[in-house]
């Protein structure tokens, strides 16, 4: 076997671990730059995605010790999140890329672009550690599925009251020559 619940618990972790901060961090930068100054709709919806994240992104961490119990929950959250952050990315984008000087005075202006920058980025490292975070959740549920499975002890055992599933249905054909 490949991929087992030995591997996939550390990458979960790693992995859970790094969204969780990434969250974090956005929710940092997000707060300052709502502090200093005006602020528009996609800082408001960074910020608010951010906050959700931290707190519902925690059950994440005890998942992979409680694969039976919380791996759909989590996956669900994962999913939902994943196309969340997308969309604050996507916003991040569209407000700090276009050019320097637009970058100084987009929402919030007098930020300077390294910090607007590097909001991008945790923006996009917590969507794709959502993202590999959803598809690590289905490998170790699969993995721990295939550890636990039920072995097949019930067979059947040929006695000679039946014929085997593989032998001919009706008498063997007589031919004469």
């Amino acid at each position: 076997m490949i991929f087992s619940t030995t591997i996939s618990r550390p990458l979960q972790l790693a992995t859970r671990t790094l969204q969780w901060s990434s969250a974090v961090i956005v929710m940092g930068l997000t707060s300052y730059f709502i502090k200093h100054g005006p602020h528009g709709q996609h800082i408001l919806y960074q910020e608010v995605i951010a906050v959700l994240s931290v707190v519902f992104f925690l059950p994440a961490f005890i998942s992979p010790f409680l694969p039976t119990a919380l791996s759909k929950f989590v996956l669900l959250i994962d999913v939902v999140f994943s196309y969340l952050w997308l969309t604050a990315f996507i916003f991040a984008a569209q407000d700090y890329n276009k050019s320097k000087t637009l970058c100084y005075f987009n929402s919030p202006p007098g930020v300077t672009c390294p910090r607007k920058k590097a909001n991008e980025s945790f923006i996009f490292l917590a969507f794709i550690f959502t993202f590999f975070g959803m598809f690590l959740e289905v490998a170790a549920l699969w993995a721990y599925r295939k550890e636990n499975a039920p072995t097949s002890t019930n067979q059947e055992k040929n006695d000679g009251t039946r014929a085997p599933l593989d032998a001919p249905v009706g008498p063997a054909p007589t031919t004469t020559v």
